[in-house]
């Protein structure tokens, strides 16, 4: 799908309100966490639903849409707030360039968060939760190692 533009579901900044919301409220949504990083060019705090996943002991969080808001705002803050529930950290974001780590992240990204499978699907980047085919579409994501201050 090279050259093709991704666009997100319609229905997608309403369950995002939705997560934010029920996150504020200190309920949990399986893998969900709220991630909040200042806007790049605001500097005002944007927040959006994702879902890290371990792998190798670190931990990552994976952008379906490599020039979508979020993960610009990342790239320009390289740091924010994650969110489960009542529980928050602040975290530094490092986009991953190797492509061994990035792929060894996508292969993995189906089996750690499986809910997460039909959005990469509907954006067209998989056909279904194949490990193999997430470690194919891991030039079209960005990736992100998630740090803190323990690490």
């Amino acid at each position: 799908m090279p050259g093709a533009t991704l666009q997100l579901p319609g229905w997608l900044p309403f369950a995002n309100r939705v997560v934010r919301v029920l996150n504020r409220l200190g309920l949990r949504l399986g893998t969900i966490h709220v991630l909040t990083v200042p806007g790049r060019r605001s500097g005002v705090a944007r927040s959006t639903p994702v879902s890290p996943l371990t792998v190798g002991g670190r931990r990552y969080v994976v952008a379906g849409l490599p020039e979508g808001d979020w993960a610009r705002n990342v790239r320009a803050a390289r740091r924010g707030e994650l969110a489960a529930g009542r529980r928050r950290a602040d975290v530094a974001l490092v986009e991953v360039t190797d492509p061994e780590e990035r792929r060894a992240v996508m292969r993995a990204f189906p089996v750690e968060v499986p809910s997460g499978v039909p959005f990469f699907v509907k954006l067209g980047l998989v056909t279904k939760g194949d490990p193999d085919e997430f470690a194919a579409a891991a030039d079209r994501v960005a990736v992100f190692e998630i740090r803190t201050e323990t690490d």
